[in-house]
């Protein structure tokens, strides 16, 4: 898991995406611009929840979330999401 310097807020929550499927289950390559976004990933850094609304995630844990949830930012040339707890569907 990577570590990162910055704390989310509230309610936030930062993930790590998991990489981009690069073949599919029958062995055809996927070129890159038909990879779809991976809604799957780990979560790197937590908020401290908002008042009465304690976070259910913690670091470490693999979530799974919509497709468009999130904004993408970069830190240290790595690519992360930082999004709602409430984006967040499921852990895994």
């Amino acid at each position: 898991m990577s570590k990162v310097n910055i704390t989310p807020l509230a309610d936030r929550v930062l993930v790590e995406a998991a990489a981009a499927e690069e073949k599919t289950a029958s062995g055809i390559i996927i070129p890159d611009t038909a990879k779809e976004k991976p809604q799957k990933g780990k979560v790197v850094a937590v908020g401290n929840g908002k008042k009465d609304e304690p976070l259910t995630v913690k670091a470490g844990d693999s979530v799974l979330y919509g497709k468009y949830a999130g904004t993408e930012i970069t830190v240290d040339g790595k690519e992360y999401l930082i999004m709602r707890e409430s984006d967040i569907f499921a852990i895994v």
